[in-house]
């Protein structure tokens, strides 16, 4: 029903690693060429757990899109906002808190995880509870229907989709709704209109999910439609109503395989990172002190690779030719730890460069990186205030 769409946005909590790049950046950078994307920095989000120390929230974010920008994130190809600076996203979420169901609040599997990792916060608020809610607001205030995630955020992607359809169940309804929604059948044409109702059909006694995908291409196809009766006759369809909020889909990402300085996963957490543009000297100080097998106490002990970090990050930056050498080295002790980290600090220093420069120029141009993020938001607010007019309506708050 909606043009695609791709929403995604991120915490500001502090300088960005290159688990941040691998995990996140790399795949923001690739899907600004193929879709619509809007990258938001979460700072209300970031108030659910920093909500007693909220000094560096501001600093974090003005950092933190220097990063997005020095990884290749393109303002000219995406939107780049703060989502604070887009109250429609609050005001969003306090209309659907009324019709949420508290108990749908409390299962998001997340939610106790997160009371449990951070134990020593005091997280029984409001805020915290009804923070699933507020990712549901971003993603719907856009009506985005791509939202990239991990495996373990599918449940978030999923509690949005039941809260759109109850959404639409209970506004949806406008008043003489089947009738408009016949008269829209209509306008299809004689041929058209055969086709609609024998798929509508074929979904609502059959719940065949193929007919309603021959549907949405069937009325995707005709151009003469209004807005109004093409959402009509979307809900027609389903059985539903007219269609205000769109469904999200889940664009489901792969798991950051970025190591740390330790061999666990890199995480601030684990005081294990490398940041995207911490300084050449560090960068090579902290690989060359980085743990190695144990097994080799001397610089003539033969080694497991499999057995040490190094070799983590090598699949990451190394090539075949690079890893096998360090095979034959270190089970041979022909090579020692310090050859073996040349190469890793090569590879990084190289992914950085271009990060470091197109840093350098917005870190020059402070009032630029303003312009960028104002530029954003203004784009922002013209959608977000789109759906937000449609959702007033549906539930009687239109007062114009």
């Amino acid at each position: 029903m909606y043009a695609e769409r791709v929403l995604s946005g991120m915490r500001p909590t502090g300088a960005l690693h290159l688990g941040h790049y691998h995990g996140v950046l790399a795949n923001w950078v690739k899907l600004q060429h193929q879709y619509p994307c809007l990258f938001f920095v979460a700072d209300w989000h970031a108030l659910t757990t920093q909500y007693d120390d909220p000094r560096l929230i501001h600093q974090n974010s003005m950092e933190m899109v220097v990063d997005w920008l020095a990884a290749g994130v393109d303002p000219s190809q995406a939107t780049i906002f703060i989502q604070s600076r887009v109250p429609e996203h609050a005001e969003l979420h306090l209309l659907l808190s009324m019709m949420t169901p508290l108990g749908w609040l409390e299962r998001v599997p997340t939610y106790k995880d997160q009371q449990e990792k951070l134990s020593s916060k005091d997280l029984s608020t409001y805020g915290f509870l009804g923070y699933p809610l507020l990712m549901s607001a971003d993603i719907l205030i856009y009506r985005a229907d791509k939202v990239p995630v991990g495996e373990d955020q599918l449940p978030h992607v999923e509690f949005t989709r039941e809260l759109v359809r109850r959404f639409n169940h209970m506004y949806g309804r406008e008043p003489g709704f089947e009738e408009k929604a016949r008269e829209a059948v209509k306008k299809l044409g004689s041929k058209r209109a055969r086709l609609y109702d024998d798929l509508r059909t074929r979904f609502q006694q059959k719940g065949d999910k193929e007919a309603v995908e021959q549907a949405h291409a069937l009325l995707d196809e005709i151009q003469h439609l209004s807005v109004a009766d093409r959402e009509r006759l979307f809900g027609y369809l389903e059985g539903t109503g007219k269609m205000i909020l769109a469904e999200p889909g889940a664009l489901l990402t792969e798991a950051s395989r970025m190591p740390g300085l330790d061999g666990q996963k890199m995480s601030k957490s684990y005081n294990n990172t490398i940041t995207l543009r911490e300084a050449e000297d560090s960068v090579a100080k902290k690989v060359r002190s980085m743990p190695t097998d144990p097994a080799r106490m001397r610089r003539t002990d033969p080694g497991d690779p499999l057995k040490c970090p190094v070799w983590q990050l090598h699949l990451v930056y190394s090539d075949d030719t690079c890893r096998a050498w360090v095979q034959e080295g270190c089970k041979s002790a022909g090579i020692g730890c310090i050859d073996c980290k040349q190469p890793v600090i090569e590879g990084i220093l190289k992914e950085q460069a271009p990060m470091r420069e197109r840093a350098r120029y917005y870190q020059e141009d402070p009032d630029l990186v303003k312009r960028i993020i104002n530029d954003g938001c203004e784009k922002a607010r013209d959608l977000a205030r789109e759906t937000m007019r449609d959702v007033r309506e549906a539930m009687g708050l239109d007062y114009s």
